[in-house]
């Protein structure tokens, strides 16, 4: 029932989302308008629902390895640009834990808050993870993480818009590093070749950031302390 509760929601979502033809339209927040609201009128617990759709968490594992495949068809393009690849993902990866860092500490965060934001740029599994080494709460990592990919979803193609940034690697990378899984699905709405540089730098991301993760949550500490 709750599977199939899911797909209707799943469809009629899209639907409004490409009648609307608006960036604020997205799918994924149509979705949530419709669930979330049925689940509290009828009482239905989260873990009830969330039990119901065990087949879709099943799913989402090939569909992350399916992600190669648009990796492979770039290969060539990704050799001759390796070094722009790297440095771009090590870069954003570094500036989103700084900047995500500094502005906790502007607002007077705990340390156990700017543990759970350090990761917010990467996937929801690794970010949880991120937060529970440092001492943050995974859950409050995983809002992030949502937050940060609904962001990007929303944003990142009117902003490539405005500012008339057209290159499949510059919207790409930018979209796999920002806004992660959700950034990546946005871009393979829209450009097969932004999706593959997504895709990469999705997991790039997901390393550096697991690795400078803990180095940058002791700078940022050591600079207030």
């Amino acid at each position: 029932m709750w599977l199939l509760l899911s797909i209707v929601v799943y469809f009629i979502a899209k639907f409004l989302a490409k009648k609307a033809n608006n960036p604020l339209a997205n799918p994924l927040l149509i979705s949530m308008a419709i669930l979330i609201p049925f689940l509290l009128l009828f009482k239905v617990p989260y873990q009830r629902y969330y039990e119901g759709n065990q087949l879709i968490q099943h799913l989402l594992q090939p569909a992350v390895v399916a992600l190669a495949y648009p990796l492979y068809e770039q290969l060539n393009e990704i050799r001759a640009k390796w070094k722009l690849i790297i440095t771009t993902c090590v870069i954003g990866s570094l500036g989103s834990m700084l900047t995500a860092g500094t502005l906790a500490i502007m607002l007077g965060a705990d340390s156990q808050l700017l543990a759970s934001m350090m990761g917010k740029s990467v996937t929801t599994a690794i970010a949880m993870q991120v937060s529970t080494e440092l001492g943050g709460e995974p859950a409050v990592a995983a809002i992030l993480v949502l937050l940060a990919g609904l962001t990007g979803s929303l944003f990142a193609y009117p902003i490539f818009k405005m500012l008339n940034i057209k290159h499949p690697i510059a919207r790409g990378l930018s979209m796999g590093t920002c806004s992660h899984a959700l950034g990546t699905a946005t871009a393979f709405e829209h450009n097969q070749k932004d999706a593959a540089f997504s895709s990469l730098a999705l997991v790039l991301c997901g390393v550096i950031t697991s690795l400078l993760a803990p180095f940058v949550m002791a700078l940022v500490l050591s600079l207030i302390s």
